[in-house]
């Protein structure tokens, strides 16, 4: 069993990660549940649903600082205002996975009023699927662990696990209606991951209003399938790119919602892909490491772009925010051209750029 880089808290916590990452497998390798409820097994849901107060009852011979873990907690939002009465009675801990924090959000859920923190997960980091993938293949195929562990089904697997979020998560939820307008959306989201967010242009190649796209992103955002990179707007003389990006959370799944899982990829796709592929580990590396800096891109309209940018620290008024820029190159040899678009933030002051690099897949 692969060990996770991921450590959970010793106290009430919410575990959120897209569907298929191991948030389940995580929970029942770490935590010693006196009890686990699946909220995606019919009996578990079934009576809860239908009972919620029946979580109490299920807890009462249990002591304090027993844990109970319920998995997919957002199934049953209204649930939590049953944890949150056992939590302060009982002095149980919680450990609760979901696949959208903003979907408790959203219907009103009691988040345990801020007494329970909130942790992520994220397919495998490098240090989880190194010694099992090659790089190539983790870029072009993703890193969900069962990508990983069974990497003679991963066509399969990837075009299956696209079906099951539309079914499951999307409409058993009843959170879309229109399933053949948002399968358009998509794969136009899937071929333009990576690419600035243009609601005009996404709308018009998917047939759809530009309003129900952008609620398909928040859909897509809601259930932790992608995240927008803002634009970084430092404000300088130049006219800066100010929509962000849309990344999906997986370089895998982006390739199957985009239809080419059973196509050769060309180098612009794969560019797209090692791009995803690379701001997701410093993603999950950020959130694992609890450093939690802000990360963006920077473009000027018409002109170079800074394909990551990660501030280290914010300015004050007697000190410079400082930056560390990155550009990701799918290339075999070393080209000294690679190094002008680290150049356009260089020539103003308001930031200090602490280091540079450039991040390319040859050794040449």
């Amino acid at each position: 069993m692969i060990e996770r880089v991921q450590s959970l808290p010793a106290k009430s916590f919410f575990l959120f990660g897209p569907r298929g990452v191991g948030k389940s497998t995580l929970l029942k390798q770490k935590i010693k549940a006196n009890l686990f409820l699946n909220l995606l097994k019919s009996s578990d849901f079934l009576k809860l649903k239908q009972n919620p107060d029946h979580l109490i009852e299920l807890s009462k011979p249990l002591k304090a600082k027993s844990w109970i873990v319920i998995d997919e907690i957002q199934r049953i939002p209204e649930l939590l205002n049953i944890v949150h009465e056992i939590y302060e009675s009982q002095r149980i801990n919680f450990a609760l996975s979901g696949s959208s924090a903003r979907k408790l959000k959203r219907g009103g859920a009691n988040l345990l009023a801020g007494r329970a923190l909130q942790t992520f997960l994220y397919p495998f980091a490098y240090p989880e699927f190194n010694k099992l993938c090659s790089l190539h293949d983790a870029i072009e195929w993703g890193t969900l662990p069962s990508i990983i562990t069974e990497p003679e089904f991963r066509s399969e697997t990837l075009a299956a696990y696209v079906e099951i979020y539309l079914r499951e998560e999307l409409i058993q939820e009843g959170i879309i209606r229109n399933t053949e307008s948002f399968v358009r959306f998509l794969n136009i989201a899937g071929i333009m991951n990576g690419q600035s967010s243009n609601y005009e242009n996404i709308a018009r190649e998917s047939h759809t209003k530009r309003t129900t796209v952008q609620t398909y992103f928040e859909i897509l955002i809601d259930t932790l399938i992608g995240f927008y990179l803002p634009a970084y707007q430092p404000k300088l003389k130049v006219k800066e790119v100010s929509k962000p990006k849309f990344y999906f959370f997986d370089s895998g799944v982006a390739r199957a919602c985009a239809g080419l899982l059973s196509h050769p990829l060309d180098n612009a796709y794969k560019g797209f892909l090692f791009e995803t592929f690379m701001i997701n580990q410093i993603k999950s590396y950020n959130e694992y490491s609890k450093k939690r800096r802000g990360l963006y891109f920077y473009g000027i309209a018409g002109g170079n772009e800074i394909d990551l940018i990660i501030e280290t620290r914010k300015g004050g008024q007697s000190s410079s925010t400082e930056l560390i820029a990155i550009e990701f190159k799918l290339g075999g040899r070393w080209k000294n051209e690679w190094r002008r678009g680290l150049s356009v933030l260089s020539e103003h002051k308001p930031y200090k750029i602490i280091k540079k690099y450039i991040v390319y897949t040859g050794e040449k």
